[in-house]
């Protein structure tokens, strides 16, 4: 038996570790943790009741109280969103539709991977659908016409991760409701780091365009503002459909959660205009939605069960001693807490490092005068650069699948973007007016 907290949560560490690298599911990990955490625990409880019971009790306390959230419902109407707007292919319209108008940009065609992620992202909430949907159909078209694989991997690799800023971001409903946060603040707070973000990104592709003219090809298509206006048709439904979910968000007059069904029903209204509807694909996008929906409460409610065993046995409290016995200045422990859920995002995707580290970090960080509102963007920035870290970037895998390339040449390919992600981070925290803006003159 274990009575100092910090070494039950150096064991409960441990064999979560042991799960995660065994091929457990996250979820069934999570739960396993706290269990273990309670038994290794020395728990003085009166002789009617045995370790069990109040494992019983804190795991159906915990489970029906994560789960139990009106909020939470906008996570898996956002999720089918996405879904039917990648099944039916509206998301290739919206592609084709971009093409006219960047083609006369310097770097053309790189910038169609950081504007179409940043538009996919404003409908999808994932930055896997994002990496995925966008990467199927520029990565092929880009080579195709000339250019350079290595950049158009980069810029993919970047720009992918907005899917978690740009809202509707499934990465903030997960926070805010962990968090007890206004996910509508979050949404409205995500906005401009996110169009900030991606300027950089095209920024820094008009600089290599400038420096490497090789990396452009010779000759490319030409269009007209004729073939500009023609590409409207399929350009302005889609961003009819961003207006309607994120516009009632902004303006107060929609919940998430209402959006979100909003969003569903206009993805529908989208897929049947261009006639793209039909059982099989809407079949796929259901069935997907289910399983993904599945998965991340499963791991909801695993985080929010090991958060109470370590609420229970004082691992919270002791941690948050230490670290306050350390004396660490704010800006010092905000890097402190940047490099662990650096070392985090190489071994856990993004969801999971939210929903365990969110119950520990978030007190201490509030303790250090920082808000829980510009925390969740810092935080969503950490998925974001999760999302790229070896060994286990999940859009990596992507787009290592998409590109049939190794993961070096690939990783190599998103480092510069990586690091703009890193200077964006260090402007959040510098200057944290550019998440409080817009939820200051909006809410």
């Amino acid at each position: 038996m274990i009575s100092d907290p910090l070494l039950l949560a150096v064991a409960v560490m441990a064999v979560m570790m042991i799960l995660l690298l065994s091929s457990k599911w996250i979820g069934f990990s999570l739960f396993a943790s706290g269990v273990a955490g309670m038994l290794l625990f020395e728990v003085h409880l009166p002789p009617t009741i045995s370790i069990w019971d109040k494992i019983g009790d804190l795991l159906a306390n915990s489970v029906w109280n994560s789960l139990n959230s009106w909020a939470l419902t906008a996570l898996p109407l956002f999720i089918l969103m996405g879904e039917i707007l990648y099944r039916t292919a509206i998301s290739t319209r919206l592609l084709n539709g971009l093409v006219p108008w960047l083609s006369g940009v310097p770097g053309r065609l790189y910038h169609i991977n950081v504007v179409a992620c940043s538009l996919f992202a404003a409908v999808s909430g994932s930055s896997a659908a994002t990496t995925a949907t966008v990467g199927k159909i520029t990565l092929s078209e880009l080579t195709r016409r000339g250019y350079r694989k290595s950049l158009a991997i980069g810029s993919l690799a970047g720009a992918g991760t907005l899917g978690f800023l740009i809202p509707p971001s499934l990465i903030m409903i997960i926070y805010g409701v962990l968090s007890d946060t206004s996910i509508g603040k979050l949404f409205i707070a995500g906005v401009i780091p996110g169009v900030v973000l991606a300027t950089m990104y095209s920024v820094y592709i008009v600089a290599r365009a400038k420096m490497d003219p090789d990396a452009i090809p010779g000759e490319d298509e030409t269009y007209t503002w004729a073939d500009r206006f023609a590409a409207l048709r399929d350009l302005v439904p889609v961003f009819g459909l961003i207006v309607l979910v994120l516009g009632g968000i902004y303006v107060g007059l929609t919940t998430p959660t209402e959006a979100a069904a909003i969003g569903v029903v206009g993805a529908l209204g989208l897929a049947l205009y261009f006639r793209n509807l039909t059982w099989a694909n809407l079949q796929q996008a259901l069935l997907s939605a289910v399983k993904t929906s599945g998965m991340i409460c499963f791991i909801i409610a695993g985080a929010a069960f090991l958060s109470q065993v370590v609420g229970f046995v004082g691992i919270a409290r002791a941690i948050s001693t230490s670290i306050a016995d350390l004396n660490l200045s704010p800006y010092t422990l905000i890097l402190v807490l940047g490099l662990m859920y650096l070392f985090l995002g190489m071994i856990l995707d993004g969801i999971s490092i939210v929903v365990m580290t969110l119950p520990i970090v978030l007190p201490i960080v509030q303790s250090a005068g920082f808000e829980a509102l510009w925390f969740g963007i810092f935080v969503v920035f950490m998925v974001e650069l999760s999302q790229i870290t070896p060994p286990v970037g999940f859009s990596i895998f992507v787009i290592q699948h998409i590109a049939k390339e190794d993961v070096r040449t690939i990783l190599k390919a998103t480092f510069p973007f990586f690091c703009i992600m890193v200077i964006m981070v260090i402007l959040v925290t510098v200057f944290p007016d550019i998440v409080f803006f817009l939820p200051r003159h909006m809410m």
